[in-house]
């Protein structure tokens, strides 16, 4: 006989929690040096293995760097002298971060939802396109690229695909870090000294490149509203430094 106890509601979120507890939810304002957010982030998720501390979603923005994943390859990074440069345990290459960039670093504890990689990703594949989606921005997922991405269409002119937003994300004792993070308005320029993510023939976009006005609160309040319909509901809680 089927145990309904065990059985999640058709309204569950996507990638709850079982116990369905609240995650803490995280906005530092001042931008963070790179080497402590990893730093912050790893003994956090640590903490979480350990039964020590709850999960944690952290906002914020870093200054201006390069970052590579554990596929970086040496020639894409173009300018290594523009910005500092740090090697990164997370998936995938090259990414920037920097100012008007909404980077979210995602610690959960997959053994209290599901020990499953693929849905994990897919799941913050659908977070980032639920909060774009708030702003009548249609992301999109493609087949051998990661992130989401949206058309660019111009009368004349083939349809062109620009990245919105990088997902990069590794796991330790089946505890989530690292994330995702959103250009929101970022200086577009600065992603020419990397091939962002190894595409070559596709470009980066922004909320506000798009020709949306949005502002960061506005950004994280999309976030918050699609991270409770995909992972559950979230608690204010303190940035880690």
């Amino acid at each position: 006989m089927l145990d309904r106890s065990l059985t999640p509601p058709a309204d569950a979120p996507l990638f709850g929690r079982r116990d369905g507890a609240p995650v803490g939810w995280a906005i530092s304002k001042d931008h963070v040096p790179y080497p402590e957010a990893v730093a912050a982030m790893e003994a956090r998720a640590q903490a979480i293995a350990e039964g020590q501390a709850g999960e944690l979603v952290w906002l914020l923005e870093h200054p201006p760097l390069y970052s590579g994943g554990v596929s970086a390859k040496p020639g894409d990074l173009l300018d290594p002298n523009r910005f500092p440069v740090f090697a990164s345990g997370r998936g995938g290459q090259f990414t920037y971060h920097g100012p008007g960039q909404r980077v979210a670093y995602v610690m959960l504890d997959l053994t209290k939802r599901q020990r499953d990689v693929r849905a994990f990703v897919a799941s913050l594949e659908a977070w980032v396109i639920g909060a774009l989606g708030r702003f009548n921005v249609d992301g999109e997922i493609r087949d051998g690229r990661v992130g989401v991405w949206v058309e660019r269409r111009t009368p004349g002119l083939p349809i062109r695909e620009d990245k919105i937003a990088a997902i990069g994300v590794k796991l330790r004792r089946w505890v989530s870090f690292h994330g995702i993070s959103l250009n929101v308005e970022p200086d577009l320029g600065h992603f020419d000294g990397i091939v962002p993510c190894g595409q070559t023939e596709h470009g980066v976009t922004s909320l506000v490149d798009l020709g949306l006005p949005v502002t960061m609160d506005e950004a994280d309040d999309a976030l918050r509203a699609s991270f409770r319909e995909v992972f559950g509901d979230v608690e204010a809680a303190l940035p880690p430094i």
